[in-house]
This record gives C-alpha cells, sequence and structure tokens, in this order.
C-alpha cells in the first residue's frame, strides 16, 4: 500500500525540511519517520534521495509561485489547506509574505476539520507559527465568509473568522453559482465537479463529516440536472465527481431525472451500503440513469468490527450491494479502515475472506490504516485517555505539528502489518488499485470481462472521440416510463 502510506510519510518530511536546524537530527528523525510507517530500516543513501526530492519540489514551487505573482499582482492570497497540502500552504505563504509583505494572506480548508481542529494543540500551533505569515482563517464552510472578507464586512482586528461572524449564514444551493474552471486545463481531469448535498447522515467511529458539515441538506434535482448538462456543453466533458458526502438519499431522483431529459452523463459517487442496493431493479436504475461508480465504506468483513465502528451495516447488505451494483455494471471501489480499535486477528481474517469471496463484483479494493484524530470523531472522548504522542518530545520543534496514536490492540505496528498483508491479498486475487493511466487502462479492461453490463472506460471519456450513451440500452426490470406509477415508485432510503 505504498502510495497510501507514501502520502503521510511526505507530509510529515516537507514541515521537517522546513523547520530543519540540525543535519544529524533531521536525518534522524527522517528515518523514525519512515521506519512509523514500514516498519523497515533506512539507509543513509534513502534518506539522501528523499531530502533532495524534497529540495526540489520546494525550489520548483517557489520559483512558480514566484512568477504567478509577478503576473497577477495580488492584494490577496488564499490556500485551501487539507492534509496533504498543509505543509507547501505553509512554504507558500511564507514566500509571498518575503516577496511582497502587503500582500493580504488568508487559509481556509478541511485540515481545519480534522488534524488542525480549533480545539486541539495543533491548531494553537499553527497560529503562532504563522503570525508573520498568515493573515486570516476563515472557518467552515467559507464561500460568504471569504466574500464579506473581501468586501471589507468583518471586523478586521480579527485573525479567526467563523460563521458566527456571518450570523451563521451558509450559502444556499439555490443561490450558488456555477464552478468556473476556464483556469484549468481539463484535458489534466478525467471528471468535472457537481454537487446534489452536502453533509452526512451517519455518525461513524473513525469520520468527522457529520460533525463538520452541518445539518445533511440536499440541491433541487432539477437544478443539479441542468447544472451538469451546462457544463457539458461548456466543456464537452460527460464523467462527473459528485462532491457529496453521501448521494444515497438523492441518488434514485437524480438517476430519474436524467432518464427523464435523456442525458447521457456519468457520475461517480460515495455510496453508503444500503438496504435498496440490495435489489437489482434499483442498481439497474441508477445505471440508466448515469451512475458510473460508487465509492463504498465497506471498512471491514468482521460484523463486530462493523458494529464498533457504529456502520449500520451488515455483512449481508455488503454482499447484496456488491453483487447487484456489479450486476449493473457499476464501478464498485471498495474502502477498508486496518487496525481499526478492537480489531484482532481473527476480524483482519474476516476482512480478507470476504474479499476473496466477492472478488468478481470489486472494481478497486483501496485500504487506509486506522487514523486517530484529536477532535470531531465519534468516539473522540472514548479514546482520547489512550491517546500518546507518536515521536519523541526532542523532535517537537522539527515536527511543529504533533502526531498521535492510540495504546489500544492492535498496536500501530501490527495494524501496519495487516496493511501491507492486505495489498498482498488484493493483488494475489487480481483486485487492482489503480493509480496510473496504465493501470486503469487495466482495471476497466478485467470490469469489461467479468460484467456484461459493465460501464464505458474512464479512458473512452478521456479520449472524447463520441457522445457515450450506452446508458440507454440499459432496460430496468419491471420499469417502464410509460407508467407514471411506476416512474414514481419511491426507491429512497
Amino acid at each position: 500500500n505504498f502510495k497510501n502510506i507514501a502520502h503521510d510519510v511526505l507530509q510529515t518530511h516537507l514541515v521537517m525540511y522546513q523547520n530543519r536546524e540540525d543535519d544529524n537530527a533531521y536525518f534522524d528523525l527522517l528515518e523514525k519517520v519512515i521506519y512509523n510507517h514500514y516498519y523497515t530500516e533506512s539507509n543513509y543513501d534513502l534518506l539522501e534521495k528523499c531530502d533532495q526530492i524534497v529540495g526540489e519540489y520546494f525550489e520548483m514551487i517557489e520559483n512558480s509561485l514566484i512568477e504567478e505573482i509577478k503576473h497577477f499582482k495580488p492584494e490577496v492570497f488564499g490556500v485551501t489547506a487539507y492534509k496533504c497540502t498543509l505543509p507547501t500552504s505553509l512554504f507558500a505563504l511564507k514566500i509571498v509574505k518575503q516577496f511582497n509583505p502587503s500582500i493580504k494572506t488568508v487559509m481556509g480548508g478541511g485540515t481545519f476539520n480534522e488534524s488542525h481542529a480549533p480545539d486541539s494543540p495543533n491548531f494553537d500551533i499553527l497560529l503562532n507559527y504563522t503570525k508573520n505569515t498568515l493573515d486570516k482563517i476563515l472557518l467552515g464552510q467559507g464561500e460568504l465568509l471569504f466574500l464579506n472578507y473581501l468586501q471589507g464586512k468583518l471586523e478586521d482586528s480579527k485573525r479567526v473568522y467563523t460563521k458566527e461572524d456571518i450570523g451563521n449564514e451558509i450559502l444556499h444551493f439555490e443561490k450558488s453559482k456555477l464552478p468556473d474552471f476556464s483556469d484549468l486545463n481539463l484535458t489534466k481531469y478525467p471528471y468535472l465537479a457537481a454537487t446534489a448535498s452536502s453533509g452526512c447522515i451517519y455518525d461513524c467511529s473513525f469520520c468527522v463529516s457529520k460533525r463538520v458539515s452541518g445539518a445533511y441538506r440536499t440541491k433541487n434535482i432539477e437544478q443539479t440536472v441542468s447544472e451538469m448538462n451546462y457544463l457539458y456543453k461548456e466543456h464537452k466533458n460527460q464523467l462527473f465527481f459528485m462532491t457529496d458526502s453521501l448521494i444515497n438519499p438523492v441518488l434514485t431522483d437524480l438517476a430519474k431525472e436524467f432518464i427523464r431529459t435523456g442525458s447521457s452523463l456519468y457520475y461517480d459517487a460515495y455510496f453508503k451500503v444500503d438496504q435498496n442496493a440490495c435489489d437489482v431493479k434499483n442498481t439497474m436504475l441508477w445505471r440508466k440513469g448515469g451512475l458510473y461508480r460508487v465509492r463504498l465504506g465497506t471498512e471491514s468483513g468482521s460484523q463486530k468490527i462493523l458494529d464498533f465502528m457504529d456502520k449500520k451495516i451488515t455483512i449481508d447488505q455488503i454482499r447484496a450491494n456488491m453483487s447487484a451494483l456489479a450486476h449493473a455494471g457499476i464501478k464498485t471501489t471498495t474502502y477498508w479502515v486496518i487496525g481499526h480499535p478492537g480489531e484482532t486477528e481473527e476480524d483482519f481474517q474476516k476482512t480478507l475472506d470476504l474479499i476473496e469471496e466477492l472478488k468478481d463484483d470489486i472494481y478497486q479494493a483501496e485500504c487506509n490504516y486506522f487514523l486517530y484524530h484529536f477532535s470531531n470523531q465519534a468516539k473522540e472522548h472514548e479514546w482520547a485517555k489512550y491517546r500518546k504522542l507518536l515521536y519523541p518530545a526532542e523532535y517537537k520543534k522539527m515536527l511543529l505539528f504533533q502526531h498521535w496514536t492510540l495504546e489500544l490492540d492492535p498496536v500501530r505496528e501490527i495494524a501496519f502489518e495487516r496493511v501491507h498483508r492486505f495489498t498482498q491479498h488484493c493483488n494475489k486475487l487480481g483486485i487492482p488499485n489503480p493509480y496510473s493511466y496504465k493501470e486503469h487502462v487495466e482495471a476497466d479492461k478485467r470490469w469489461k470481462r467479468l460484467h456484461e453490463n459493465a460501464v464505458p472506460s474512464m479512458i473512452d471519456f478521456l479520449k472524447k472521440e463520441s457522445y457515450i450513451d450506452d446508458n440507454k440500452d440499459i432496460i430496468i426490470p419491471e420499469y417502464t416510463t410509460s407508467k407514471r406509477e411506476k416512474e414514481e415508485t419511491d426507491f429512497c432510503f
């Protein structure tokens, strides 16, 4: 599982690189960071190579950023920081202020929902570390906050703004404008972005979505489809990624509206295992209505662990969902959490066994080790008494931010060992986890061989050689658009 784990190693390294003072301590810590993720020793040549890569990366960022500042001459410079982009965002803020201290700098983003939540030590550390480089922080849904800041409507003496500073107002879907993709080279992206809802109605133990996104709300379906059709006409891209945390509540209505309008647009979305997806009539309806790929939080093959997670699903539902979705040809990306507190070797083996049982109905299998956050997780209070720092206190200044692990079974090393076994098991079964262009080509060929109703290859959409409308050939069991009562059947859960 090199690529997923490497993200975390790289982000820690990017922070260390900016705060190194003593080379011996720096390389000692880098060796520890690699060991705490791969549990293998590193030689000095490897450490030097990693250091060289990061140095070249920051040089490239600095040169390109200065060129952008010279070209645009901005009054305000904003960064959206996630876990994977925060270190580079911090570096960018320094470069901007060094080049022109009068430029106002602003930061928002998902990092403030997880690793740098306002009630975590890392938030205070970030405030102090950026006191000379970051002018304002926007917390929460930032569209209206940022607009109010640019219009000079916020109290300038404050450094951190929340939605309370604008009377808890949010941007309603019907008032939001379409995204402007004109500055992007869309040939670099397989998807356009669209949204049909916001928030989540579930509260799984390891997740923060429900606690940071606010109440679950949906966009008018006609508006959603109209916007997606407009974006297609503008950019000629039929494939969309839905930014929703959970597509289930709106999926049937969305599919029906696409069928009604005769549009052949395809969309990829996060999906929760549920009872409705056990029925082929529903999955075929969704396939005909454009559903291209679902990203399922299957998480574990152990019912005990699913209950610990408060997933509110069963193993039998996972089996039935996978079968019905695959029968419709919809790509099934499955996400698995390895090393959740309480997971035993027997529980983990059940995960491997379930994957083997369902191998032909799984398009992709991606796992992540259980990641503990200081706050916002559903079981944060239960887990807090077991947390400890991952690295020795002597490296605190170079690491800048704190990293925690839990003194609970399975211990970190065992969890990572299971992650590696998971990947080996999927490789043996021929289940891909594609990243590269070539890997996607091979994964789509496999899916086509396995399932008669398989959706078109992603590469077919990238080529844009013709308008793809294979969804119109899909026949829905016991469904006909000529009977009003059938069309209006409520498939929503």
